[in-house]
């Protein structure tokens, strides 16, 4: 997948009709190390095409051909970007340490081709029917520097391949013809640019038999190669292999390891000379074979970033952490197993439309709902990032979406099983990964505690963006994700409106005006937001008029959310509704008061910036008013900070189940979420703050994690509202993607 399923889901179909183009696509593969994830991708056809896409706009789905490469008539097998240097590593032992460095860190790994200074060049390799390699990279001027090389001297047919990485820049490429009596080759591909030309070397490493050609039992039973993939994209020691028949399957896993060069009788008694070791030879080992199986239509490898050595596996089981240990098998049949990726032992099963039930005592290790028709089964099988979800073509071409249990099939405790999804939701906010299983809500607020505050302080609207994922999985809580979106946004407007203020002198003070601010609204708690300017220094907020007038739109959302916020203190005992969460939140109403501060000062340099009110009276100062009564309910939330202003639904106990959606009473489960609301049928520009009408003309895009949609094409043509809309540019402000969507649906 690109940036998780949803982006997959959203491909354009017309981007699909260009791809095909007519011919059969044999590989698809994105990026994460160039941009955004997912902003590039490869794909390669049966006509040796390989051609470079980029994101139009940075819309998912609006695609470009940006480069390509040809080798006519030559299809490709395997393909892959050129590795970046970049390797994480995931240490379960330290799962427990509010130190994010103890439990992710960057493996030394260098890239496979470096420009000046060690950056990593961008580019791709292929591997062709034929038995040719061919890569192609891409130079910063934008241009293409393509060669092909022979895998060995003697060229043969290559029906399968796969491309790994060593830490050392080398890349591994695994061939076979197809047939399981020949042997398992392997190249060292070496890559390099000398005098502005690409280089490639090729070197032979030692090949393997599967042990079922050996087995005297086993050696006609299944003729064919038919997968053949490396355990992990970073490991060219670790290898999977499935030889097929028309009946059944094997998988073998195969590792490479040093072992001693046994010396000749004839040299045994020579003396010895001193400081000579044996020599060393490496040699393909096999780990662990399955028994007879059903016909394997696809396999799927995890992608976590565990280590696999021994002493992490020991780990991995004291710690009973099993996500990234599990690899999938999909069988004609239509069931999948997910077996251990080492022993291949079976540590789950989903039986398909088979209509067969679970094995007694074990817990579901893979949920769905069943198809229909006894033979429909996967062509093509996919982890996500955390193993916790498969997605895969079923024969019918329908996509189809897999939960995994965290446990694999095991039995664990409700402690356990908490404690490793909080941290693999820990990983997806540091590494941006999409949250891919559907977990009770009450997990963010525990791993929130479980933080320390310096990490709660730096990511903290990564926090905010996971917590309004989270709530937006139930209708039930769709309140709560409008206060998370609503303090995205209130947070970015923040911060935008302080990085206006400009100190009067050159020589600063350590505190910026805007950290000056923030401390005298926090000890200042009158009422009288006149008074509060009076300790101000009204230059730090002399602008020209141009930059407030093109914010005036951000500066009525924020008065029209600080009235919205006020009219709901009389309803406290009503239904859960968007803006309770902000009642209690006293860091939040406390930004709202230095906005107002800096909105009355800029109110008296420009008149034309200020919020408009409908008041009962001409003479009504409304900011005023407003901000006695904001302060009021900020010093609530500061004396009393237990406090709480809770709905009637919410006074008696909640009993929540993982795996299970609790929903409110009287709330519709199956009702839509909208997270983003207008007035009756009124469009809303969701960040730009602006209403372009019931019937709007532009083009727009959406979010495609929370629905917020903003049109395509900028109509400001200031610079602050232009430096705003840049911010956007690329992710929506909870961290998601964009996509067009025509006018009409806006």
């Amino acid at each position: 997948c690109l940036h998780g399923v949803r982006v997959l889901l959203h491909v354009h179909e017309r981007f699909l009709e260009i791809l095909l183009n007519g011919s059969e696509v044999i590989s698809l593969f994105s990026i994460e190390c160039c941009g955004p994830p997912g902003s590039r991708l490869l794909s390669a056809d049966g006509d040796g095409q390989i051609k470079c896409w980029g994101m139009t706009e940075h819309l998912v789905n609006s695609w470009e051909c940006t480069q390509s490469s040809s080798l006519d008539g030559d299809p490709i097998i395997a393909l892959s970007w050129l590795h970046n240097g970049v390797k994480l590593a995931l240490h379960v032992e330290k799962s427990g340490s509010t130190n994010f460095g103890e439990k992710f860190s960057r493996v030394k790994f260098s890239p496979s081709l470096t420009l000046f200074g060690g950056k990593p060049m961008e580019g791709w390799l292929a591997v062709t029917v034929s038995g040719l390699v061919t890569v192609s990279l891409l130079k910063p001027n934008g241009t293409l520097l393509t060669a092909s090389e022979s895998l060995c001297r003697l060229r043969g047919r290559v029906a399968l391949a796969d491309i790994a990485f060593t830490s050392g820049g080398n890349i591994v490429v695994a061939a076979t013809d197809g047939s399981s009596s020949s042997p398992v080759q392997f190249y060292k591909v070496c890559v390099s640019v000398v005098n502005e030309k690409c280089r490639i070397d090729t070197e032979l490493l030692p090949s393997l038999f599967m042990r079922c050609t050996t087995d005297p039992v086993r050696r006609d039973k299944y003729p064919a190669v038919t997968h053949l993939k490396f355990l992990t994209r970073e490991n060219s020691e670790q290898v999977l292999l499935c030889a097929s028949s028309q009946m059944g399957s094997i998988v073998e896993c195969w590792s490479l390891r040093k072992e001693g060069l046994p010396v000749n009788n004839i040299f045994q008694h020579r003396s010895p000379v001193v400081g000579e070791k044996q020599p060393m030879i490496l040699k393909w080992r096999i780990l662990s074979a399955t028994n007879d199986l059903e016909r394997v239509s696809a396999v799927a490898l995890p992608k976590l970033p565990i280590s696999i050595s021994n002493t992490d596996l020991k780990v991995a089981s004291d710690t009973k952490f099993f996500p990234g240990l599990g690899l999938a098998l999909a069988f004609h049949d239509g069931k999948i197993q997910i077996l251990h990726r080492l022993s291949l032992h079976t540590m789950g099963v989903f039986y398909g439309s088979s209509g067969s039930s679970q094995r007694v005592g074990e817990e579901p290790a893979i949920k769905r709902q069943r198809a229909g028709g006894p033979t429909l089964h996967f062509k093509a099988l996919q982890f996500s990032w955390t193993s916790l979800a498969l997605v895969g073509v079923d024969n019918q071409g329908k996509l189809h979406m897999i939960r995994v249990s965290p446990s694999m099939g095991q039995m664990l405790d409700m402690n356990t099983l908490l404690r490793h999804l909080l941290f693999l939701l820990e990983y997806c906010m540091i590494h941006y990964k999409d949250l891919d299983f559907k977990s009770v809500f009450f997990l963010t607020i525990l791993w929130f505690f479980c933080l320390s505050w310096l990490a709660v302080k730096v990511l903290s609207t990564r926090i905010v963006a996971v917590k309004a994922s989270l709530c937006k999985l139930s209708s039930a809580t769709a309140a709560r994700a409008c206060d998370f979106h609503a303090k995205l946004l209130l947070v970015a407007i923040s911060s935008t409106l302080k990085s206006l203020l400009r100190p009067h002198v050159l020589n600063t003070p350590d505190k910026s005006p805007g950290d000056r601010l923030s401390e005298i609204c926090t000890k200042n708690n009158d009422t009288d937001i006149d008074k509060v300017m009076i300790n101000l220094k009204t230059e730090e907020f002399v602008l020209d008029g141009p930059p407030l007038q093109s914010l005036q739109q951000l500066i009525q959302w924020v008065e029209d959310f600080v009235l919205y916020l006020l009219a709901n203190l009389p309803n406290q005992g009503s239904i859960v509704r968007p803006g309770f969460g902000f009642l209690r939140d006293g860091a939040s109403l406390g930004m709202l008061r230095e906005m107002q501060v800096m909105i009355r000062i800029w109110g008296l340099l420009k008149p034309g910036c200020l919020p408009i009110y409908t008041a009962t009276s001409d003479n009504q100062d409304s900011m005023f008013l407003l901000f006695r009564l904001l302060t009021k309910l900020w010093l609530c939330c500061e004396l009393n900070p237990l406090s709480r202003f809770e709905p009637t639904c919410h006074k008696h106990p909640l009993r929540l189940q993982f795996g299970k959606t609790y929903t409110l009473p009287g709330v519709n489960p199956n009702a839509q979420v909208e997270v983003f609301r207008s007035p009756a049928s009124q469009r809303m520009d969701h960040l730009r703050c602006l209403h372009p009408g019931i019937s709007p003309t532009e083009d727009s895009k959406a979010c495609t994690r929370c629905g917020c949609v903003t049109m395509l094409r900028s109509p400001n043509k200031t610079n602050a509202m232009r430096q705003w809309e840049q911010r956007w540019i690329k992710n929506c402000l909870c961290g998601g993607l964009w996509r067009r969507i025509p006018s009409t649906l806006t």
